[in-house]
């Protein structure tokens, strides 16, 4: 059973919030390119994404759109998960629509900045350095029933770790999952410095899984005595019976973050990235494969989103971990 330690009972989430907030506002503006978009993306209307050219000779209309789910989990699984989903848009768009399996965050990012990319799925961690470095125009945001969304960062072991809380996780390993990834690596690498004085490489010996599974399994097969996970993956592996509730304890939970963010390349032709943001806002979730892989950490619809509201959190995440957007 999941649970929080009674010494992390007495800790309020409003001053690490407020200690987070102070630090990266402070950070961000002593840091100001962090938040510069690329020299080839202008934002005239300062929502801090990439405008749609003004010239239609630049904008992208191709014949087939190229769809990703950000690489969290098996891609296996999800082409099947999304596939009713791409039909719909097919229906919407009167184009066809492929579902393209992307290995790594640096891999999606790349072919949307290439133009190989164009409607995509960018998780939490990834979504700054993809709508600074890709032209990536995030519009929607999975949430539940009554509109709420998010996820939480959980930092688990393995019952008999012998890590009992996060302070015991000094002079071993921690699996991150990896360096762009909020859940898996920015969040717990700025509350771990805050909030328990524990700084990787000095304190504890950082290891890279690649992914938020792999760091589920390596703790439940207890191959990591400890990991920084996001719990959304978490359940949905507990509801596939991937793995059984007792293998892992969790020994912390962070304030909730929004979760991947889906959207368009900035230069896709404007008539039809409406035709695109109709597809999601208009897909009928009930009875479908969406909802049943989703259900479990409680998205039921599409919400609109906009990247300087919702991801203000994560920027300032970034900025406190001196994350740099550097598009070279």
């Amino acid at each position: 059973m999941m649970h929080q330690p009674s010494s992390l009972a007495s800790l309020s989430s409003v001053v690490r919030l407020t200690y987070l907030s102070l630090l990266g506002l402070l950070l961000l503006l002593l840091a100001g390119p962090l938040l510069a978009l690329d020299a080839r993306y202008t934002d005239a209307d300062g929502d801090l994404v990439a405008d749609a050219p003004t010239d239609s000779e630049q904008w992208l209309d191709p014949s087939t759109l190229v769809f990703a789910y950000t690489p969290v989990e098996d891609p296996s699984v999800y082409a099947e998960v999304w596939d009713e989903f791409l039909t719909h848009m097919e229906a919407v768009t009167g184009k066809r629509v492929q579902f393209f399996p992307v290995q790594s965050n640096a891999a999606q990012i790349e072919a949307m900045r290439a133009g190989r990319l164009h409607i995509s799925g960018f998780n939490t961690g990834s979504n700054p350095l993809a709508v600074n470095c890709a032209g990536f125009v995030p519009f929607a945001m999975m949430a539940s029933e009554d509109g709420s969304f998010g996820y939480e960062m959980e930092l688990i072991t393995y019952p008999g770790s012998g890590i009992d809380e996060v302070a015991d996780i000094k002079g071993g390993k921690l699996a991150f999952t990896s360096p762009t990834s909020n859940s898996g690596f920015k969040a717990p690498s700025a509350i771990l410095k805050s909030d328990f004085d524990l700084v990787a490489e000095r304190d504890f010996e950082p290891v890279f899984s690649g992914k938020h599974d792999n760091s589920i399994l390596g703790v439940a097969n207890q191959d990591y005595p400890a990991a920084a996970v996001a719990n959304s993956v978490l359940r949905r592996m507990m509801a596939r019976e991937v793995i059984e509730p007792e293998q892992v304890v969790s020994l912390y939970k962070s304030q909730t973050f929004p979760t991947t963010g889906y959207g368009v390349v900035y230069n896709l032709k404007p008539e039809l990235a409406d035709k695109v943001k109709d597809a999601f806002f208009s897909f009928p979730w009930e009875g479908s494969k969406l909802q049943e892989e989703f259900k479990q950490s409680g998205e039921a619809q599409f919400i609109p989103i906009t990247f300087k509201e919702h991801w203000e959190v994560i920027r300032k995440i970034d900025a406190a971990n001196g994350v740099s957007y550097d598009c070279k």
